[in-house]
């Protein structure tokens, strides 16, 4: 799955002359947290976040009058708080790749360009809802996580015993386990019952570690 496939394609925008008031009543009406910074031309030259505007706001704390807070909040624009070197994806990047660039520069979204021109926005929102999608978080079904070792035709053999018993496989992921020597596999199946599935695919070499109906 690319990218292409899940980001937003018509992101809420502003330009660099904005004023920040302006920029976070924008993000508020919309329910969003960032907000891409484009030119006229419709070029990426920024990003600005919820914290940033926040963070460049006046504290509630503060002693200034109500004008004098007027008088700066009016004077600050977009352009003075925006982050403007924007770690940015292109639309055919893989879906995973986006995640990776996220989590390793800890950041909640990543604006999508072509030639330079924005064309969406994909974020840590998106990638929560395709991780659902992958679990069949929404689907009925026997969830199973089972502890098995790293080894060629043990993903066949799970899928393989599934099938034959008439079952319908919702979900299945594969993840690291705690010894790099196992993995865990998490697999959600219709069709069958509970207490047949557990009979059947917890074996000497796969080790039942959960199982519920969600």
């Amino acid at each position: 799955m690319l990218v292409r496939d899940r980001m937003s394609k018509h992101p809420i925008t502003v330009t660099a002359s904005v004023h920040i008031d302006e920029a976070l009543k924008a993000m508020r009406d919309n329910k969003v947290r960032r907000l891409p910074v484009v030119d006229k031309k419709g070029q990426l030259v920024g990003i600005v976040s919820e914290m940033d505007l926040l963070y460049a706001s006046p504290s509630p704390a503060t002693s200034l009058s109500v004008y004098e807070i007027h008088y700066l909040m009016a004077r600050i624009t977009v352009q003075d708080v925006m982050t403007k070197e924007v770690i940015s994806i292109e639309e055919d990047t893989l879906l995973e790749e986006a995640a990776r660039i996220m989590v390793d520069n800890k950041i909640g979204g990543l604006p999508v360009v072509r030639d330079g021109t924005l064309v969406g926005i994909i974020t840590e929102t998106d990638l929560f809802k395709v991780f659902l999608e992958l679990l069949g978080a929404r689907e009925k079904g026997v969830r199973l996580t089972l502890r098995t070792p790293n080894k060629k035709g043990v993903l066949a053999s799970l899928t393989g015993q599934i099938a034959q018993m008439g079952g319908d496989i919702i979900s299945l992921g594969t993840f690291l386990g705690e010894d790099p020597t196992e993995g865990l596999i998490t697999v959600k199946v219709a069709g069958v019952p509970q207490d047949q599935l557990v009979e059947a695919l917890e074996t000497p070499e796969m080790k039942l570690v959960d199982v519920r109906e969600s």
